[in-house]
């Protein structure tokens, strides 16, 4: 059984189901552990899922500290109990290892290798592959500094990593803020270090995973035998949906991956109810631009 987790509240609960069923196209034997920072958990039920509330990890004193500091603050509180969560779940028999995830992640080809890395490395991280050229688009270069050199929307980690995780979540407990003067961004900073600390923490240099709007530059998309290759030989694993990769989509900056976004939003229609109860004004205005933008995008690429 191959271990996930992801941290949301309640009202995002259509992306953990989007997510789920990814996952679940690529190979059937993993759970999701879901951990809900807002809703008592025994109400929600779906395949491959396994559900948590606060007071399940509230015992450790790490997670009481951080609800405690964080409690009023949804962001800070599940950006902080990441390294919680999953020091939780290794904890537990038969858990070997686990792998975070942000909700909105979408999968589309096989994940297993990453598991087999967990079994010879402590730790694993993506790179955001940020642009990085000191002549051109220094702004990126320097978001490398000020962001983080990886992605704190996945993470993996075994039972060997359980130092380093209550190192992470002691950092996040410190502080959890975005102050460059201080060389912070919330959870994702710290995750530098990382690498220094685990002699056998493993960068994944697979450009498949964790694709995303910042990184269209270093990690090119390109058609190969008529599929979307990354650098003309990574297929893509996953895709991380935030904001930026969305935009850049729509705007046709990145329209190469135009069918895997509409996969997604599928996947997302599936649950409307949840998605109608949404009340978030960035995922009101996704569903308008589908609505009234994206004809243009079908007729450039010819779709």
């Amino acid at each position: 059984m191959n271990h996930f987790c992801t941290i949301t509240t309640a009202s995002h609960l259509y992306k953990v189901y989007a997510l789920a069923e990814s996952l679940k196209e690529q190979d059937a034997g993993f759970l999701l552990n879901v951990l809900i920072v807002d809703e008592a958990a025994t109400t929600f039920q779906f395949e491959n899922c396994r559900f948590f509330t606060l007071q399940d990890i509230k015992k450790c004193q790490s997670a009481a500290q951080i609800i405690h500091k964080y409690g009023n603050d949804k962001d800070k509180l599940r950006w902080s109990l990441k390294p919680v969560f999953m020091k939780h779940l290794l904890g537990q028999a038969g858990v070997d290892s686990v792998i975070y995830l942000d909700n909105d992640l979408f999968f589309y080809s096989d994940y297993r290798f990453l598991f087999d890395l967990l079994k010879e490395h402590s730790f694993l991280l993506t790179p955001h592959f940020y642009r990085n050229d000191p002549k051109t688009g220094q702004n990126w270069l320097e978001a490398n500094f000020r962001l983080g050199l990886y992605n704190a929307g996945f993470v993996g980690a075994n039972k060997s990593a359980a130092k380093t995780l209550q190192w992470w979540a002691d950092c996040c407990l410190y502080r959890c803020e975005k102050n460059s003067f201080r060389g912070l961004f919330d959870d994702q900073k710290y995750l530098d270090i990382v690498p220094v600390m685990e002699k056998t923490a493993h960068i994944v240099r697979h450009k498949g995973c964790n694709v995303a709007g910042w990184n269209t530059a270093i990690c090119k998309r390109e058609i190969v035998d008529h599929r979307v290759k990354i650098d003309g030989r990574f297929d893509i694993v996953f895709i991380h949906f935030n904001e930026t990769t969305i935009r850049e989509i729509i705007a046709g900056s990145d329209a190469i991956l135009f069918n895997y976004y509409s996969a997604y939003i599928e996947a997302l229609r599936k649950h409307k109810e949840r998605l109608e109860k949404e009340d978030v004004f960035f995922e009101r205005q996704v569903i308008e631009q589908m609505k009234l933008g994206l004809w243009k995008i079908i007729t450039e690429l010819g779709i």
